[in-house]
């Protein structure tokens, strides 16, 4: 039997205390995901929620409430960014800033991806960037001729 899906959600005024008040929503909640603080995985989590938030900051300031999301379900990790601002990231090689890029480095060291969409429940979009997680049992190592994390 599948495990359920687990969903935090975290809501927030726009302003100077956005980034602080993101990473330490998401920090809260990766315990609950089996992603050990401090870890790698778990440090990747959070930096890549940084950038997101600094990306609504820096392009859509006049959003009045940031939302920051985290769903964990089959076997991924995913933080979802939503602001009001409905014009997409360019999200191609040439497009994508030096926060995005990383962003996009982060989730492809765990198998995962960067995404943007249109949000469902109001004007604007939600910045999706989805990280894979260890299969239970499975332990993450940062391999430095990798470059990477592995599931050992």
């Amino acid at each position: 039997m599948p495990t359920p899906a687990q969903r935090y959600v975290a809501s927030f005024a726009l302003g100077p205390e956005a980034v602080r008040r993101a990473r330490e929503a998401v920090t809260e909640c990766l315990p609950a995901a089996d992603v050990p603080p401090g870890s790698a995985l778990a440090d990747a989590v959070v930096l890549a929620t940084s950038e997101l938030v600094v990306n609504v900051l820096r392009h859509a300031s006049r959003t009045p409430v940031l939302q920051v999301e985290i769903t964990v379900a089959a076997g991924q990790l995913v933080v979802g960014v939503a602001d009001t601002e409905p014009t997409l990231p360019d999200l191609s090689g040439a497009g994508m800033g030096a926060g995005l890029r990383m962003v996009a480095e982060l989730a492809a060291a765990y198998d995962g991806d960067l995404n943007a969409e249109p949000a469902v429940d109001h004007d604007g979009k939600v910045v999706l960037v989805r990280f894979g997680l260890p299969s239970p049992g499975g332990v993450h190592q940062w391999s430095k001729e990798q470059g990477r994390e592995t599931v050992r």
